[in-house]
């Protein structure tokens, strides 16, 4: 819809500026004009506002625009005196308007506001290629000109349980045929500029980047946490985090329900040891990993404590939080933004107080509108939904879904509390906290354990308090959650780069307090 008000309005302000000239000596028609050109530029300045583009892009925009205003304007005011020249070239200057100018701002904005990254550097799913948001009240229907010039075949995306707290059900996937393949950006533009599609945005494949596995183990043996898992002495992140003293809170605190914390990655070995008696399946074929990257997350917000094996998790025993799988990512880490958009609206439907997703990649928030309504969903029915902020040492503003918002995104640190070298950084994003993320010790399937680095790591850290936070007060909100752990967090040695690392006892203590 802002691509057709963008160009209309902005004709509407031009030629009330140039009527406004012509007419200054008439006040009954001059003021009429001025409306037109004030009203004219509110709605136009209202479409750039809400544009989904850079502010950098919306500048040039604003720029170029009101260059072209002022030229135009300028022209006729100065032959204004002489009415066949004036209304000569307003004639002329309308057919080119309406011919020619207007396709060329509504192309201009499309391109603005969905391909401000070169569509050169997007590897889409093979599958379906795009996805659109058709207009509501719009069937796909109207758009069946360009669907059959392209040979495009489309299916509804999404199918969220509450219709009408959403537009997700007016997504289709659009598969593009290989001979079209090489036309994506005109295809994209066609949809944009048909008047039936409000969104269109690449589908784009999701390829798990995680730095891999590590080497070696860290001693905690100056603190006591009270319970019996044999190889807590390995999460030195719990030394660093002070969940001894979590443990000594939590033994006086009674939850008011179990939180769901949902782990959305390759899927968790429902059957380890140290998961089984925190998990609580959704679908049999969430319940295996032929990865181990899900399982590992898993491990981390939610093993179980004080079981005799393995590790533990923040919650000092079994009734503060449970796991729950979805598969957004196949055997390979391999998934696509449909899968992971799916997975979201899925948790959300099924009751999730918590959605953890290691994953991601680079990206860029204009084009993300797909993940932003999918957390809108999932956050208006309660979920508190965290995401990584990526392993390419670059800047987590352009990587999706950690960008998304309504996030909170998570960095990763050292055993130095420095932010660890491969992590993406989060000074940029509204939400961002840091939780260790180098030589992570947690389950993987068959009842194995290992080492891992990742943002991917350092995510279910936090997704496992927030559950722990959530069991206390179910009604917690994501805002509420995030400025709690800002406030409580401490300071690590590139606090800026990393947000501040969270601090269990501390969060908790002002919770239960």
């Amino acid at each position: 819809m802002l691509n057709i008000l963008y160009p209309i309005s902005f004709g509407v302000s031009l030629l009330g500026l140039i009527l406004w000239f012509y007419y200054q000596n008439q006040p009954a028609k001059s003021k009429l004009c001025s409306t037109a050109f004030l009203g004219g530029f509110l709605v136009y300045a209202m479409t750039l506002a809400f544009a989904d583009a850079e502010f950098t892009t919306k500048l040039s925009v604003l720029f170029r625009d009101l260059m072209v205003l002022g030229i135009v304007s300028q022209t006729f005011g100065f032959i204004r005196k002489k009415q066949a020249a004036f209304w000569s070239l307003l004639a002329v200057g309308y057919i080119f308007f309406h011919f020619f100018y207007f396709n060329f701002l509504t192309e201009s904005f499309a391109k603005a506001t969905s391909n401000s990254i070169s569509t050169e550097q997007i590897e889409y799913d093979q599958e379906g290629e795009l996805l659109l948001e058709i207009s509501n009240g719009k069937e796909l229907s109207s758009i069946q000109s360009i669907l059959d010039k392209y040979n495009l075949s489309a299916e509804r995306a999404f199918d969220p349980f509450w219709k009408d707290d959403t537009d997700l059900d007016d997504y289709f996937v659009v598969d593009v045929p290989a001979k079209h393949s090489a036309a994506i950006s005109d295809i994209m533009n066609e949809l944009n500029n048909s008047g039936h599609v409000d969104w269109v945005e690449p589908n784009e494949k999701i390829t798990l980047d995680d730095p891999g596995i590590s080497e070696g183990s860290y001693s905690n043996a100056k603190r006591n946490y009270g319970v019996n898992d044999p190889s807590i002495n390995k999460l030195w992140g719990f030394d660093a985090m002070e969940v001894d003293k979590l443990y000594d809170l939590l033994k006086d605190v009674k939850p008011k329900r179990k939180a769901r914390v949902y782990i959305l990655d390759t899927g968790v070995d429902a059957k380890h040891e140290d998961i089984k008696a925190n998990y609580k399946s959704l679908s049999a074929t969430y319940d295996k990993d032929g990865m181990g990257h899900g399982t590992h997350c898993a491990g981390i917000a939610g093993a179980v404590s004080n079981n005799g094996v393995g590790i533990a998790s923040f919650g000092n025993n079994n009734n503060f939080v449970e796991i729950t799988s979805i598969s957004v990512l196949n055997s390979f880490g391999g998934g696509t933004q449909r899968t992971i958009i799916e997975g979201i609206i899925k948790a959300a439907d099924n009751g999730a107080d918590v959605i953890s997703m290691s994953l991601g990649g680079p990206s860029n928030s204009v084009r993300q509108k797909g993940y932003q309504n999918a957390i809108e969903y999932a956050n208006k029915k309660g979920a508190i939904v965290l995401a990584a902020a990526g392993n390419s040492n670059k800047n987590a503003k352009d990587y999706s879904p950690a960008n998304t918002p309504g996030i909170i995104t998570v960095s990763a640190i050292d055993t130095a509390l420095n932010r660890a070298s491969f992590s993406n950084f989060v000074q940029d994003v509204k939400m961002g906290v840091a939780a260790p993320g180098v030589a992570i010790y947690s389950t993987i399937p068959n009842n194995k354990y290992a080492f891992f680095n990742g943002t991917s790591m350092a995510t279910p850290y936090v997704a496992g308090l927030v559950g722990v936070m959530k069991a206390i007060k179910p009604s917690l909100t994501t805002k509420e959650a995030y400025e709690m752990l800002n406030r409580t967090g401490k300071k690590t040695n590139s606090t800026k780069e990393t947000g501040k690392l969270i601090a269990p006892f501390e969060v908790m203590k002002e919770l239960v307090d």
